[in-house]
C-alpha cells in the first residue's frame, strides 16, 4: 500500500455536517413531510417526500460524516443506487462465497484489479452493501484523490488513501476494509495479459492485517477484464496528462464519449476462506521474511480463484 498518509480527514464544505465515531449505528433518513403516514402514502408520493427531505436536509447541513468524510445518507440514497444499475442490469454480477467474509468486526478483503477504468472497486462495494449489508471501506491510490471530484466522493463512499495509518484506524474500528494490491498494474495491464495476476507490491497489506490482528479475506473479480479491452497504450499522452496510461481499446479513443460506454460483460465475484493471522502476531509484521510468504500465499490463492471462477463463468458476454 501507498505509504503516504493524508492528513485531512474532512473535505472541504463538509463543516456543516457532524462527525459521527466510525462503526456506529446510522438512523435510517426521516421523512418530514405533512400530511398522511408514509405507509398509506402512493410509492411515487412517498419517493417525492423523502426527496424532499433529503435534500432539505443536505442544504442545512443536516447529515453525518465521519472523520474520513463518508456521508452513510448521500451513499445510500445517491451513490449506490446509481452504481446498482449496472451491477445488476448491465453486468448482472454473481455473488458467492458471502459465509466467508465475518458479519461484524474488522477484515481486510484483498482482490485483483482490472478493467481499464477501475470499476471493480464500485462493483465489489455494491456487492457487499447489497448482499453482506456491511459497508466496505476501500484503500484508493493517491491519484483518485488529486482528482477533485471523484477524490470528493470517493470519500462521500467511505473511500480513503491507501496509506497504513488510515486502514489500521478503520480495521480496529472493526470496519471491512478493501484492498487490491496490483494497484495501476493490474488495472492497466494490456488484454492480452487478462486474469494473470500481477505483483502484489511490498506487502504492506499484509503487514497492516498482522499489526490489526484481522483475517484476510481472498476475492477474485471475474468480468471486469473485458469491459474496456486494452490493445495499446499512448505513453506521451499520459506522461502530459499526468497519468499512468492512456489506453487504446476497440472503442475508444475511435468513438469519442461513445467509446467510454464498457461493454455489457458477465461478472462473478468470489470469495475466498479466510486466512486468520492470529497465530503470527503483530511483531510478524516487522519480520520481511513472514510478510513476503504470507503476501505470496494471499495472491496465490486469488489466482487459482480467478482461474476456477473463469471456468465456472464460461463466455465472456453471454
Amino acid at each position: 500500500m501507498n505509504a503516504h498518509h493524508h492528513d485531512d480527514r474532512r473535505p472541504a464544505g463538509e463543516q456543516g455536517a457532524q462527525v459521527i465515531p466510525l462503526n456506529t449505528a446510522r438512523p435510517e433518513p426521516r421523512i418530514d413531510e405533512p400530511g398522511p403516514p408514509p405507509s398509506e402514502r402512493h410509492p411515487l408520493e412517498r419517493r417525492a417526500a423523502a426527496g424532499l427531505a433529503f435534500l432539505r436536509r443536505r442544504l442545512a447541513g443536516e447529515y453525518e460524516v465521519d472523520e474520513f468524510g463518508f456521508d452513510p445518507e448521500l451513499n445510500r440514497t445517491v451513490l449506490l443506487p446509481l452504481a446498482r444499475a449496472l451491477y445488476e442490469r448491465w453486468f448482472r454480477v454473481e455473488l458467492s462465497g458471502q459465509e466467508n467474509v465475518p458479519a461484524d468486526g474488522g477484515a481486510l478483503i484483498v482482490a485483483n484489479h482490472s478493467g481499464t477504468v477501475p470499476i471493480d472497486g464500485i462493483m465489489l462495494s455494491v456487492g457487499v452493501h447489497d448482499h453482506l449489508h456491511r459497508d466496505l471501506r476501500l484503500l484508493g491510490a493517491d491519484l483518485i484523490y488529486q482528482v477533485p471530484m471523484l477524490g470528493h466522493l470517493s470519500r462521500k463512499a467511505g473511500h480513503t488513501l491507501a496509506s497504513p495509518a488510515d486502514a489500521t484506524r478503520l480495521l480496529g474500528k472493526g470496519e471491512l476494509v478493501g484492498v487490491f494490491p496490483e494497484g495501476f498494474k493490474g488495472v492497466g495491464k494490456p488484454f492480452a495479459e487478462r486474469y494473470r495476476l500481477q505483483r502484489f507490491g511490498r506487502g504492506g497489506f499484509v503487514e497492516t492485517a498482522l499489526r490489526a490482528n484481522v483475517p484476510i479475506i481472498p476475492c477474485a473479480i471475474v468480468g471486469a477484464e473485458e469491459i474496456y479491452p486494452k490493445l495499446a497504450e499512448l505513453k506521451p499522452l499520459a506522461r502530459l496528462l499526468g497519468l499512468p496510461y492512456f489506453p487504446v481499446t476497440p472503442t475508444f479513443p475511435w468513438l469519442g464519449p461513445a467509446g467510454l460506454v464498457p461493454l455489457p460483460s458477465k461478472w462473478m465475484i468470489q470469495f475466498g476462506e479466510p486466512m486468520p493471522l492470529g497465530d503470527y502476531g503483530p511483531d510478524a509484521a516487522d519480520d520481511p521474511m513472514t510478510v513476503f510468504n504470507l503476501t505470496d500465499h494471499v495472491r496465490e490463492n486469488v489466482q487459482q480463484m480467478l482461474y476456477d471462477t473463469l471456468l465456472r463463468r464460461g463466455p465472456a458476454f453471454f
